[in-house]
Formats: C-alpha cells, sequence, structure tokens
C-alpha cells in the first residue's frame, strides 16, 4: 500500500512532457519484456515454424495480437539491445555491432533507458539474463535503471570455448585474452564464471525461475520485467528436461524450452492474478544466424538473416498482450520497430520522454489495431556496420529501397553442423535497388525502374537520415550523433 500511495504522490508531482497522442492507463500496467537471441522470423508457430510446436506463445497470439511486419533497428545484438531501451537507432548513441568483452565503450550514462523511465514512476525493475550494453562497471545494468540484475554481460559464445574454434589463437593463455571465462554477475559483482556448456544448460531455466521469483515479490508494485534470454545463440544449450524432446534437433529442444518459459511467466501472472494488467511483448534482437545451419533458426520467406539489413536480418517475430488494450486475435501487418516501443509504452503510463532526442515515435494506434491507424513515420533507417545507411523503408512497411553496400550471404549454401560454421561470401549491391515488400516479401525482384517517383521520394527520405545521423557510405558526418559511454580501468 504505501508503495501505491508513493506512486500516486509521484505521478502527480512529476512535471510531463508527454507525447500529444498519450492515452494513459488508468493503473499503470505491469510490462514483460522477453528478448530472444538470434531467434528467426519463421521459429515461431503462428510465423510458420516447421517441426516443432510453440504452443504457449501460440496462445500469447491467440490472446493478444501478431505483428508481423515489426523490426529490429540494427541485426545485431548490442546495436538492437541499445534501441530496444533506448528509443534511438543505436548509431545515434555511438553503439555499434557487438560489444567485445573488457570493452572500453558502452551505453552512456547520459541516455535515459526505458529501465529509467519506468523507475522514475515507480516501478520496480529487473533483467535476468544477457545485458550487452557494456560489461564495464558504469555500463551494467544497474546503472541503467534496473533494481535487480542477474545474467551475463555479452553473448555467451565470447568465451574459450568459443564454437568458431578457427577463429581463435590455438593456445589457451591467448584464448582467454581475447575471451576470458564467461562470468554470470548478481547485481554488479561476478557471482561466478561459467566454463562449461552443462552450466550454459541452465541459463533459461535459472533466469526463468529468477523472473517468477521476481514476479511473485512485486504482486502490490508496478513492475518492469525484462527477460532478455541468451537462447538461441550458439552454443545452443538446453537443460536435461527438454534435451531431445522436440524432435527437431537440439535447436527445436531450445526453442521448446524457451517456449515454457513463457508458459511460465503467464502462469505466475495468472496465479498473482496480474495477467489482465501486465502488457507482455514477445521479441527476438534479430535474425537467425544462418552460417550455423542445424544450430541456427529459420528467417522463414524472409532473405538473409543476422548481421544484413535485409528483411531476414531485421525483421523477427513479435508478439503482444494485455487484455482490454490489444484485442484479442490481432494479426497486424503495420510496420514499426523496437525504437517505437519506449515512447509507446512511455505514452501509455504517463512518463515523460527522455530529454535528449530519440528516435522513435508513439505508434500505439498500429499496436492496438485501430482503424485507419497509420504509422507516424515516413521512412524508417536501416543503419549496419560502423555508421552504414543501408538502406531506408517507408513508414507504411511496403518499400525499400537498398543502397549500395556489401553485404555478407552463404550464397545457396548450406549452413555449417554440429555448431560449427560455414563460411560467408561477400557480395554488393551496386547500384540502388527498390523492393515491393507488400508483395516481394523475400527481396527477390528490384522494381526501381518501374517506380522511379517511389525511389525518389525515399532518396530524400536517406538525405534526412544523412544530414541528422551521417552515412559512411556516402562519407557523410552526421551532427545528431553522440559519443557512447567510455571507461578506462584502474592502472594495477
Amino acid at each position: 500500500m504505501r508503495a501505491l500511495i508513493c506512486l500516486g504522490l509521484l505521478l502527480a508531482v512529476t512535471p510531463l512532457r508527454l507525447p500529444a497522442t498519450a492515452t494513459v492507463s488508468p493503473l499503470p500496467p505491469n510490462l514483460v519484456i522477453i528478448f530472444t537471441d538470434d531467434m528467426g522470423y519463421g521459429d515461431v508457430g503462428v510465423f510458420g515454424t516447421k517441426g516443432y510446436r510453440t504452443p504457449n506463445l501460440d496462445r500469447l497470439a491467440a490472446e493478444g495480437g501478431v505483428y508481423r511486419n515489426f523490426c529490429v533497428a540494427a541485426a545485431v545484438c548490442s546495436a538492437s539491445r541499445a534501441s530496444l531501451l533506448t528509443g534511438c537507432y543505436a548509431n545515434r548513441l555511438g553503439i555499434f555491432n557487438a560489444l567485445m568483452p573488457r570493452s572500453k565503450v558502452g551505453l552512456a550514462a547520459a541516455e535515459t533507458t526505458l529501465a529509467e523511465l519506468l523507475q522514475q514512476r515507480g516501478y520496480a525493475t529487473a533483467i535476468f539474463g544477457k545485458w550487452h550494453l557494456g560489461d564495464a562497471p558504469p555500463f551494467l545494468p544497474p546503472r541503467h535503471g534496473f533494481d535487480e540484475y542477474f545474467g551475463i554481460p555479452y553473448s555467451n559464445d565470447m568465451w574459450p570455448q568459443h564454437p568458431d574454434l578457427a577463429r581463435l589463437p590455438a593456445d589457451a593463455a591467448a584464448r582467454r585474452s581475447r575471451y576470458p571465462d564467461l562470468p554470470l554477475l548478481e547485481h554488479d559483482r561476478v557471482a561466478r564464471t561459467v566454463t562449461t556448456l552443462a552450466e550454459q544448460d541452465q541459463f533459461t531455466t535459472q533466469f526463468t525461475e529468477r523472473a517468477v521469483r521476481f514476479i511473485a515479490a512485486h504482486t502490490n508494485r508496478p513492475f518492469f520485467l525484462y527477460l532478455p534470454h541468451p537462447m538461441p545463440h550458439v552454443p545452443l544449450a538446453v537443460s536435461d528436461k527438454f534435451r531431445g524432446q522436440s524432435g527437431a534437433g537440439l535447436y527445436g529442444d531450445v526453442i521448446a524450452e524457451i517456449d515454457w518459459s513463457v508458459g511460465e511467466i503467464m502462469a505466475a501472472l495468472r496465479r498473482h492474478q496480474l495477467e489482465t494488467n501486465t502488457w507482455v511483448i514477445f521479441t527476438s534482437d534479430n535474425g537467425p544466424w544462418l552460417s550455423y545451419g542445424d544450430h541456427a533458426g529459420s528467417a522463414g520467406p524472409l532473405r538473409e538473416g543476422k548481421g544484413t539489413s535485409w528483411e531476414g536480418g531485421i525483421r523477427v517475430p513479435c508478439i503482444m498482450r494485455w487484455p482490454g488494450h490489444i484485442p484479442a486475435g490481432t494479426d497486424s501487418r503495420a510496420m514499426f520497430m523496437t525504437i517505437d516501443l519506449l515512447p509507446t509504452i512511455a505514452a501509455r503510463i504517463g512518463a515523460p520522454l527522455p530529454e535528449r532526442k530519440i528516435d522513435g515515435r508513439d505508434v500505439w494506434p498500429l499496436i492496438a489495431n485501430q482503424p485507419g491507424a497509420t504509422n507516424p513515420h515516413a521512412a524508417y533507417w536501416h543503419y549496419y556496420q560502423v555508421n552504414e545507411l543501408q538502406a531506408v523503408t517507408s513508414g507504411d512497411g511496403r518499400w525499400k529501397l537498398v543502397f549500395p553496400h556489401s553485404f555478407r550471404t552463404l550464397a545457396g549454401k548450406p549452413g555449417g553442423t554440429n555448431g560449427l560454421p560455414a563460411g560467408y561470401v561477400q557480395r554488393k549491391v551496386n547500384a540502388p535497388e527498390l523492393y515491393d515488400l507488400e508483395n516481394d516479401p523475400g527481396e527477390t525482384t528490384d522494381v526501381a525502374a518501374k517506380h522511379p517517383g517511389v525511389v525518389a521520394r525515399l532518396q530524400a527520405e536517406a538525405e534526412k537520415a544523412r544530414a541528422e545521423l551521417g552515412d559512411a557510405l556516402t562519407r557523410r558526418e552526421g551532427p545528431g550523433r553522440r559519443e557512447p559511454g567510455r571507461w578506462e580501468p584502474p592502472e594495477s
């Protein structure tokens, strides 16, 4: 009760800078974001997966909404997570690609995260799983609005047993210099180091159990639970209770355990009578890492996968549930992006937007499937590598203009087997290519010559991006880019 009184006072006295379309929920909703790692568009039942089932995710979809044109802002770990939590394109924040262990850069303290916004509104906040926005002390979750943290600071393959053995130095000392033993952190301290795959087998269950305990401990206070599972990123790891159970190999077993995790979260919400006032969002950080073959997921009908700006890299499964707000059975093809979640959530709970400029917009009418809803963005910008503007997509999601750049592909070859990757080859886009995603989601046919007006319109939108954030492909600097956080370890 004391927490609710305090929350009411806080809501009463805090000055707000809300979007014009804000409609605040009468009761502060709990928020759960389940964010998987390298899970492909075709890896969930309602998105057309083959060979295994995802009953809990399918139930979540039936009780809420399926969003078939939801995209991440960048098709790789750190950049994608930075955009999710800040509402910004990651290059605006100076975050590119995947941060390595012992990185001297990370998410800057001056950036406002979703957790900080909610914390300021009286929410309890927790993250259980993979962080990957900097592993130095100033960059860890407790410095970015999370009351509780239990998890790993970067990807589960960044350890001496890296699955791509050919890339590592031969001697053990050199391996540990590049990839130290994987730390499992409690708050901002190393609880223990993970040195065997058998220990990783417990990750999905461990993080789920901690999430369930967090829910049980916050039945009388609004909360934000962020559950970024390390799976199904390689090396694949699964607990004994799911090993061999899917009938679809190790990858299918891993997805089955993630699906179980979703079921456990929903069961906890029901058990504590919280499910009607909890907004649950399930999605992935990027598409599948296709070079790992039978240890990778599927992009379904989409082109390429993780590490590219083709649809298979940036379009990911997305399911949301919030009874009374998101109509059950919603099946939407409206486009929106991870950058839009922070401002949309802020508007629902009456939280002020960050003082620093963000890129996302309130897209609640799209999420709620309101008749006649339109996207407030004229276009979305697809940056990858170090500030390369590789494509732009129209806000309605129909047209995508791809700019000249190099990209990796398997070029029709199968991926690797048993946890070892096949090699990519580099291909080039030599001239701007236009794709009609409404009729050609697989990006098979360039229609630029047939639609010069669309090309010109998207070129103009690209110029706005370059003027704001720059573009390494055209050697443009952007005044809107900010510095990442920087840290120098103390001298020993």
